[in-house]
């Protein structure tokens, strides 16, 4: 545990104003953790805080902006009193019909063909970092929607792939979930992805654009399959070396995440326009 400074302090958008979009809820203070040194109790208390985080949201969206944003100032990096976290996105799969018009023009735009309705589309719901760009999903450059056309497609992007195969997961059963199957694929929720050495690795092609210029060091991803046979997951791009036991505590974290979006699997998937 580290409390040398207020988190919220370094969060890009405090609760109550994701995305530039502001409500009338006040500034929530949470401990910070050293990142190095993350023990059990650590991430027990991370997932008690995760699993509020749907109090009073509007959408699952909205869910996922608190998360990002929480975990992005609570893991801290004391040699530099800064976050330890680049960059940390979460990642839910919709069918293409779900996604609202200027998503599904994003994900067409992409592949550069038309897609089928009940194509599973990876989407971008939360995202916040170091850079101004990525603390809003609709400025992503080809992370918004990512048409999961077929296995071999997601066979092609590397992250996605390993992440999926990290979740105990078979590609077919994401593009295409049995629904026989999904109490079974439910109970795969707390399994971590985990790439130790970030320079150089395979699964991350954008060495010399983000790796490098961003000082990547390790990626932990954790989440799994949701009762609607639908895949979450939350990646952290961290800028300290993550050791593999460390990487192994986030275990605990999906179910509580899941406690949080729950309201929001069947309706309010994205916010409604609001005036700023």
């Amino acid at each position: 545990m580290y409390c040398g400074l207020d988190a919220v302090s370094l969060l890009p958008f405090h609760f109550g104003q994701t995305n530039s979009i502001r409500h009338s809820q006040p500034r929530l203070l949470h401990t910070m953790y050293d990142l190095t040194q993350l023990t059990f109790q650590d991430v027990t208390e991370i997932g008690n805080y995760l699993r509020k985080l749907g109090k009073e949201a509007d959408s699952l969206e909205t869910v996922a902006d608190r998360c990002v944003q929480y975990l992005r100032g609570c893991f801290m990096d004391p040699a530099t009193q800064d976050s330890a976290c680049a960059l940390v996105r979460f990642f839910k799969t919709y069918s293409y019909s779900q996604l609202p018009g200027e998503l599904q023009q994003t994900a067409q735009t992409l592949i550069g063909q038309p897609i089928a309705d009940s194509v599973k589309c990876l989407t971008l719901m939360g995202t916040t970092g170091d850079q101004a760009d990525w603390c809003d999903r609709t400025l992503s450059q080809g992370h918004q929607a990512i048409p999961l056309t077929s296995e071999k497609a997601v066979e092609q992007i590397p992250m996605i792939s390993q992440l999926i195969k990290a979740f105990e997961l078979d590609i077919s059963c994401v593009l295409a979930p049995d629904p026989h199957l999904l109490v079974a694929l439910e109970r795969k929720t707390c399994n971590v992805f985990h790439i130790p050495d970030a320079l150089g690795s395979e699964f991350i092609p954008a060495q010399q654009t983000f790796v490098e210029p961003c000082g990547i060091r390790s990626v932990v991803g954790f989440g799994g399959m949701l009762p609607s046979g639908e895949l979450f997951a939350i990646i952290l791009f961290t800028k300290v070396a993550v050791p593999a036991q460390t990487a192994q505590l986030f275990k605990v974290l999906p179910l509580n995440i899941k406690m949080a979006i729950a309201p929001f699997l069947k309706k309010n998937a994205f916010r409604a326009l609001q005036s700023v």
